[in-house]
């Protein structure tokens, strides 16, 4: 019978001074694999909590945090047991929680819960009327200590334990895919924490710091297959490995008051500001993601790889990315490093990224995608061809061509996208970049490219 995954005992777990929230298969294929690559990585073990969902917890807590990562290389696998998660923990387990925020020993706190986790409102702030807040700040209010369900509402408790234990000082580092994220957490915190007791507001602004980071490793979903792939290799039984391309970027800026791991040993790179890296990851990766994801089930392909394969598709995300040049703030060759780590991305078979995946919520990523793109080239007097390329895919997507609509907001926007093509072009422009609406040029061009996308489908 085949071992169970666990720690020797010549291998101890290293002692947990980061909290993290959201025990996700992205986590543990960025956060978890640097912590452990960093020069003093064994000093710096992590407490995971999940979501609100308890599986993740279950599986690992028997393999005492342990779990595989598998790299796929185009040419084959590597595989590599990741030791930096020390504990595990069901979201529910707010006693625990609270124990690792009033430990002095515990100075970081990470999270990976996607935009959604933070309960924003229209204007960027807390989401007061949200029924999770509401509940977290009554029950915080009563009794700071009895358990709370949302995020916002887990970190301010936390805060506060730390408060009243007079632990020091602590670093809020959010490792979602969302610009800005630094501000947005100290946002929500600092209106939660108003909202609950405001003599909690000078404490953390003397002893918090909200640190920023830009985050990069696609990790698609994985099957059994590779359970079985780390069962042959290794002779162990994994009950959640992960799978992961060989490329990784993780860039933060943070003043860490009471310490960090070395990540810069392990290829973090460390900045005043991640903004100009933000751009260019939404510009180039996340642009380019979303062009594959339209045009290319438009002409047959499934993923990735056999989107970028075809000359034709490759040839759009080229002037893509040169459309998107002058919109960037960061060195001429950085970028040119970073394009050909696209490609390298983009071409490897293995990974079998699905553009239905990629596809989904368009409506929320189109606007901040190509929208920059847009109105940098047009100011200019250029037509930026690769962007529209994409969002007339996006339009023809909207109209039933290529993969199925998975978006938070489909029915709005098929209702714009729906009837004679001009007037849909009109519509969708209008709303995806109102102040480019009268652009009669630029919606000429939206338009030649969503018919040859139709003609397509009708062929």
């Amino acid at each position: 019978m085949t071992q169970r995954l666990s720690r020797r005992p010549d291998q101890p777990a290293p002692p947990v001074r980061i909290a993290h929230l959201g025990l996700g298969n992205f986590f543990r294929a960025h956060q978890a694999w640097y912590t452990m690559h960093a020069a003093d990585g064994a000093e710096w073990g992590i407490a995971a909590f999940t979501g609100r969902r308890p599986d993740a917890a279950r599986a690992l807590a028997p393999q005492d945090g342990l779990f595989t990562l598998v790299v796929r290389h185009p040419e084959g696998d590597e595989l590599e047991v990741v030791t930096s998660v020390s504990a595990v923990h069901a979201a529910a387990d707010h006693t625990a929680w609270l124990a690792y925020l009033r430990d002095p020993e515990v100075v970081v706190v990470t999270s990976t819960v996607t935009e959604a986790g933070y309960l924003r409102g229209p204007d960027g702030g807390l989401d007061l009327d949200h029924p999770d807040v509401v509940a977290d700040i009554e029950t915080l209010r009563r009794d700071p200590v009895a358990p709370v369900v949302s995020v916002p509402g887990k970190l301010v408790a936390g805060l506060i334990a730390r408060q009243a234990a007079d632990a020091g000082p602590i670093t809020l580092l959010p490792c979602d895919n969302l610009p800005d994220n630094g501000a947005v957490v100290a946002r929500v915190v600092r209106d939660l924490g108003a909202a609950v007791d405001e003599k909690l507001l000078p404490w953390v602004e003397e002893n918090v710091d909200f640190a920023s980071s830009m985050v990069d490793r696609i990790t698609p979903a994985v099957g059994a297959e590779t359970a079985e792939l780390v069962r042959r290799e290794l002779g162990v039984e994994d009950a959640m490995p992960v799978a992961t391309e060989p490329f990784a970027e993780w860039v933060v800026a943070g003043s860490f008051p009471g310490g960090r791991p070395a990540w810069e040993t392990a290829g973090v790179t460390l900045v005043d500001d991640v903004e100009p890296y933000e751009r260019r990851k939404l510009l180039l990766l996340n642009g380019a993601h979303s062009l594959l994801a339209y045009a290319g089930p438009v002409l047959g392909h499934e993923t990735v790889a056999e989107a970028f394969a075809d000359e034709r598709v490759r040839g759009w995300v080229e002037r893509l990315w040169d459309d998107a040049a002058p919109s960037l703030d960061v060195p001429a060759d950085d970028v040119a490093r970073y394009r050909e780590a696209l490609r390298e991305r983009f071409a490897n078979p293995r990974m079998r990224d699905v553009l239905a995946r990629i596809a989904m919520d368009g409506s929320q990523k189109l606007p901040v995608r190509h929208g920059p793109v847009l109105r940098t080239e047009r100011g200019a007097g250029r037509m930026p061809e690769g962007a529209v390329v994409a969002v007339a895919a996006w339009l023809a997507h909207l109209r039933g061509a290529g993969v199925p609509v998975n978006d938070v907001a489909a029915e709005r926007w098929q209702q714009l996208a729906a009837g004679e093509d001009e007037q849909a072009v009109r519509n969708v422009l209008g709303e995806l970049a109102p102040d480019l609406a009268g652009d009669a040029e630029l919606r000429a061009a939206m338009l030649d490219r969503l018919r040859s996308f139709e003609s397509v489908r009708a062929s």
